[in-house]
């Protein structure tokens, strides 16, 4: 097992900076997701570490070896692309041994360490077919394993379920988690696709439009409590508030009082959990806040559910059914319109609002995440 670092990491493409003193250190045997929009540079971070571009400035690590300036067939990592980029004239096993074949280990060795990853990777029963026969979720398969076939120390994954279908998606991601928690292996999964990340990941990193990184942390603590609002926005779906300080009450009770525009009402935020540093006086501020579509209770009668200590009421402006729960968006004045995910439990226990229908939405304030912006 060995960690990846990127050390103040350059690269342009013409006169588009895609990386600019970039910085990223992956722990070694972790899963860690690179999240980012679409042109962000992932797949630029991941051809540098793979050795298929050269970086303009700064150090590329493996564990301790500076690997810069390294040809790519002389590091020990491999890449599983979107498209698998599988040879369609050999069959599994021969796909498989390829680079077995190139080093020219002895057949023997070659049949036993094939079989061995096509067992791991579920794969012993399509050992001779051709890669016309198999399924998307099993041509995945098969760039797996001949990309862990020379046990390398990093193996690196570009959206390598874009091409699956979501049921086999979900499949095959299970699959992944167990193939590294196995083979102990550092994964580095490039994606934009934020369920992806939150599924696999031990860590993550979240990168913005300009290529820098937003958040590095557990997928739970990204979620849950978001630096800043791209972060809030892109990992899952937020409602944004924003409000003044009115009262800075944190020398004697730890928290703020906070007039919320757009809502006829205050926040009282306790700030003893709170992971961003804030400035001594604060009275005066304008502060902005996410709040999780699922932490938001929804009643069509004006009767709070136990534990929650704001309700609004609005007018439904679209529903929309997504079966295990419905989205719901209401407005609640004429310039916040609240997104809301209700759980469709039982039949007894669905709300049945409708677009126009007058509703109430509950939430707590401990439930608000104070960003940075």
């Amino acid at each position: 097992m060995s960690n990846i670092r990127l050390v103040n990491v350059c690269k342009s493409f013409g006169q588009e900076k895609v990386l600019v003193n970039y910085n990223l250190d992956v722990p070694a045997g972790s899963f860690f997701a690179l999240l980012g929009p679409s042109g962000c540079g992932k797949t630029t971070i991941l051809r540098l570490l793979a050795g298929f571009e050269q970086v303009d400035s700064g150090q590329i690590f493996l564990g301790d070896q500076e690997i810069t300036n390294l040809p790519a067939n002389e590091r020990s990592i491999n890449t599983v692309f979107q498209n698998y980029a599988l040879f369609p004239h050999l069959n599994v096993f021969e796909n498989v041994a390829y680079s077995l074949r190139i080093k020219k280990v002895a057949n023997d060795l070659v049949e036993q360490k094939v079989l061995k990853i096509l067992r791991t990777v579920h794969l012993d029963k399509q050992v001779y077919k051709t890669i016309e026969q198999l399924s998307g979720g099993q041509q995945q398969r098969v760039a797996l394993a001949r990309a862990i076939i020379n046990e390398p120390d990093v193996l690196l994954l570009d959206e390598p379920l874009a091409a699956l279908d979501l049921k086999l998606r979900e499949r095959v991601l299970v699959e992944l988690i167990e193939l590294q928690k196995n083979l102990k292996t550092t994964f580095l999964y490039i994606t934009h696709d934020q369920d992806e990340a939150l599924a696999v990941a031990d860590q993550m990193a979240i990168m913005n439009h300009d290529g820098k990184i937003e958040q590095i942390g557990e997928p739970s603590q990204i979620y849950d409590q978001p630096k800043t609002a791209f972060v809030a926005k892109f990992v899952g779906t937020t409602n944004i508030l924003k409000g003044s300080v009115r009262e800075d009450a944190r020398a004697f009770s730890q928290e703020l009082l906070i007039d919320l525009e757009s809502l006829d009402q205050s926040l009282r935020l306790n700030c003893t959990k709170l992971v961003c540093e804030l400035p001594e006086n604060l009275v005066g501020h304008r502060l902005i806040f996410s709040l999780r579509p699922e932490k938001i209770s929804l009643t069509q009668k004006n009767e709070s559910p136990v534990g929650y200590d704001h309700t609004s009421s609005g007018q439904v402006i679209s529903v929309i059914y997504h079966g295990k729960s419905t989205l719901y968006r209401v407005r609640v004045s004429d310039s916040l319109v609240f997104i809301v995910f209700d759980q469709n439990r039982s039949q007894n226990d669905f709300l049945q609002a409708e677009i126009g229908d007058t509703v109430y939405t509950h939430w707590r304030a401990a439930d608000v995440t104070l960003l940075e912006d």
